[in-house]
């Protein structure tokens, strides 16, 4: 029988950008939990944003950082907890910062497509074990700062299994889900700008449609989810809330129709239930990438682009080689000023477009969803799970 000293504590983390890096933490840790084995205990740091999400995980105890650093106070909680080993999505610094203390880690790295030059002093290259997710296309940039972890390790698509699809594709949509994912990107000053637009248009757009039954998914609070489904005419019966992952999937299983902010933990996850999937126009850089490999699987566009007025998407990608910032910069300023001076005629476009793919997506009901998921493989929890027992089986109690 193993002693109470035997049990060996991990540190869990995701980026506090969207609910894309809690939804893989909560795939990981779900890997662990069947495979059973051996006594681990979990904490989580930061993730104030992806809490929700992990709801129905092991998680024992959440720690807060301060605000802008986790120096001393991330040493203080790494020796009182005994930390072993940590996962951590995305977060480079919170990584480069745990194994400064000497915590063993293993990082993911969920869009290594978006990695390039300047971004090399912000990410942990160094980690125990590097994991990349596998993407459709790969900038030789972003391939040459891979190439400088020091044990780097592709992975699949790091997204739950367990959940099957309860509902067949259907010519006549009756049911939907809208995905807005978590929202509170840092450095958006104005978040609720994108659901002001976006929401009251796709949920006319459904009914407009013959959707009968819509949740709203996403880090929204209740009075703004009231206020805009107010606004709509005659409006599908709608419910709303934020949904811990399994809930989350089990709802992705059951809709007619997914409707969701490109995020590429939900078009994967999606894409292995076969559920089809409309892309709403992006909120960040990364989900304009997402959402064309998506589309470019499929072999038919389905995504829902901003009107002019708001941005283009080339000049953001142009934009991108001047450093991620500059892009965000015209993402998020054309989004704040169309909810501002524009959003109307900005929502009117966005509704129309949407009930175009949705006629589109009646008319070809036999739609492969599933082929983004296909390519780019479905073990990726798995795989990560394996790293890190193998990080925890190196560790040595005496780094502590």
């Amino acid at each position: 029988m193993r002693a109470a000293t035997d049990v060996r504590t991990v540190a869990v983390a995701g980026v506090e950008f969207g609910w894309g890096s809690s939804g893989k933490l909560s795939a990981v840790l779900s890997a662990l939990r069947d495979r059973g084995g051996g006594k681990l205990r979990f904490i989580g740091l930061a993730s104030g944003l992806g809490r929700p999400v992990l709801a129905a995980q092991p998680v024992q105890r959440w720690f807060d950082l301060p605000e802008g650093g986790s120096g001393e106070e991330l040493g203080r909680i790494v020796r009182a907890q005994r930390v072993r080993a940590a996962l951590v999505v995305l977060d480079g610094g919170l990584a480069k910062a745990l194994r400064a203390h000497g915590v063993p880690v293993v990082f993911v790295d969920s869009l290594p497509f978006l990695r390039a030059k300047g971004d090399r002093p912000d990410l942990p290259l160094d980690t125990e074990v590097y994991c990349a997710q596998r993407c459709v296309e790969l900038p030789s940039e972003a391939a040459g700062v891979l190439a400088d972890a020091h044990r780097l390790r592709w992975v699949d698509a790091v997204i739950a299994g367990g959940v099957t699809r309860d509902a067949t594709p259907t010519r006549h949509p009756r049911r939907a889900l809208i995905s807005l994912g978590g929202l509170r990107a840092p450095r958006l000053a104005d978040w609720a700008s994108y659901p002001r637009i976006v929401l009251p248009a796709a949920l006319e757009a459904l009914t407009a449609s013959g959707v009968t039954e819509v949740h709203v998914a996403g880090n929204l609070p209740a009075w703004l989810a009231a206020q805009l489904i107010d606004s709509c005419v005659h409006p599908a019966v709608t419910t709303v809330g934020a949904l811990p992952h399994e809930d989350f999937l089990h709802r992705l299983a059951e809709c007619d129709v997914l409707l969701t902010s490109p995020g590429l933990t939900t078009l994967l996850e999606a894409g292995r239930l076969g559920t089809p999937t409309l892309c709403l126009p992006p909120q960040n850089l990364s989900q304009i990438f997402s959402g064309r490999f998506h589309s470019q699987a499929l072999g038919t566009d389905v995504r829902t682009p901003w009107p002019s007025t708001v941005f283009a998407e080339q000049e953001a990608l142009a934009l991108r080689a001047h450093g991620e910032e500059k892009a965000l910069d015209l993402i998020y300023g054309g989004i704040a000023r169309a909810a501002d001076l524009d959003r109307r005629r900005t929502a009117t476009a966005v509704r129309e477009s949407l009930v175009e793919k949705l006629k589109h997506l009646a008319g070809e009901p036999g739609t492969n969803w599933t082929v983004l998921t296909t390519a780019v493989g479905t073990g990726g929890a798995e795989q990560v799970a394996d790293a890190l027992v193998e990080v925890l089986g190196a560790a040595s109690p005496a780094r502590r």
